[in-house]
């Protein structure tokens, strides 16, 4: 088998997955019997039945486990797996174009020209389904080819068993750039295409859309997935990526303190309790920060501070080393 397409099924019903199935059932140019769906129920009262499930042309094998998130349970759906390549779906997702997993086979049949044929993993633009936030009209959106989301991305399965990437258990929410900078990282064979071949489709009860205050509330998951990612790559004794990832939170960090949203006195509570969370993070890597060459520093600051002023912020209230120094005087408050 070709590409068997990974998915993670909580409190979707028939309904909301459907979507996602039948995008699959309309696939243009393959043979079904290359593709596959494995889907793994996190421990749900929501189950699929046989009779839904089996109306499908292609194989779709379904399995119950007890609850433990949404990163355990994509494991659950890898060690099923047993094709040639493997593709992370959300059950309330769809594929763009019923051309998409042509494009995908396309790829992996691909030769290199030195006796391989495709990638060990593959990033694609994908396209987020919004709403106006004025006229709640339906708006497309191109996102880019990066490592926030999981959408759009394929992997070789060996790649991922003999390097042992996995998620990380303990992430839920931020979790998805753990897993992604992984497979990004530890390849040379990683493929960029600007061909979108996935939606992230709206849903009405989606918190990370819906919630102006979701970063806000959120961040300190985002200082816990960079944490795991910094001792993994110390744990695989590549300390230039843990040092990039140090350097990259550290600013990312800095620049988010300065937008409005993290000043305004309304949202104090968050910003606390995030710059508590990155106090204990600045004291576990300080050292390792302070000997990353500045040209290094200078180059990883310029991208964030262009995407952060893209994103509302105006101008710096204090500078990176005055704002550090407040954090260590915060971790030196709560010993």
């Amino acid at each position: 088998m070709k590409l068997q397409l990974l998915i993670p099924q909580y409190d979707e019903t028939e309904e909301v997955i459907k979507p996602l199935l039948d995008s699959i059932e309309i696939q243009q140019n393959i043979d079904f019997k290359d593709i596959g769906v494995i889907i793994v129920n996190d421990g749900s009262d929501v189950r699929l039945s046989k009779e839904f499930l089996d109306g499908y042309s292609f194989k779709i094998e379904y399995s119950l486990n007890e609850h433990k998130g949404v990163s355990a349970t994509r494991n659950a759906c890898l060690d099923k797996a047993t094709a040639d390549y493997v593709m992370f779906c959300d059950a309330d997702d769809m594929f763009y174009s019923p051309c998409a997993i042509w494009f995908i086979i396309q790829e992996i049949n691909t030769d290199n020209g030195d006796g391989t044929t495709g990638f060990d993993s593959m990033l694609t633009l994908f396209v987020e389904e919004s709403r106006d936030p004025v006229t709640k009209q339906v708006i497309y959106i191109n996102r880019e080819m990066d490592s926030t989301f999981v959408h759009g991305k394929v992997h070789r399965r060996k790649y991922l068993l003999d390097n042992n990437i996995r998620w990380n258990d303990n992430l839920t929410i931020h979790e998805d750039s753990y897993f992604n900078i992984l497979c990004q990282n530890l390849s040379t064979r990683v493929k960029y295409t600007p061909t979108p071949l996935y939606l992230w489709r709206w849903r009405d009860n989606s918190v990370c859309r819906h919630d102006p205050k979701y970063i806000l509330k959120t961040y300190i998951n985002l200082i816990d997935s960079n944490d795991a990612l910094i001792e993994e790559f110390f744990n695989r004794e590549k300390q230039d990526k843990a040092l990039f990832y140090i350097t990259f939170l550290i600013f990312d960090a800095y620049y988010t303190m300065n937008k409005p949203e993290w000043i305004n006195q309304e949202n104090k509570e968050y910003r606390d309790s995030t710059e508590k969370r990155f106090s204990e993070y600045y004291k576990k890597y300080k050292n390792y920060w302070k000997i990353v060459p500045n040209a290094d520093k200078m180059q990883v600051s310029q991208g964030i501070r262009e995407r952060s002023v893209m994103e509302g912020m105006e101008m710096e209230t204090i500078t990176i080393n005055e704002w550090l120094k407040h954090i260590e005087n915060l971790q030196e408050a709560t010993e």
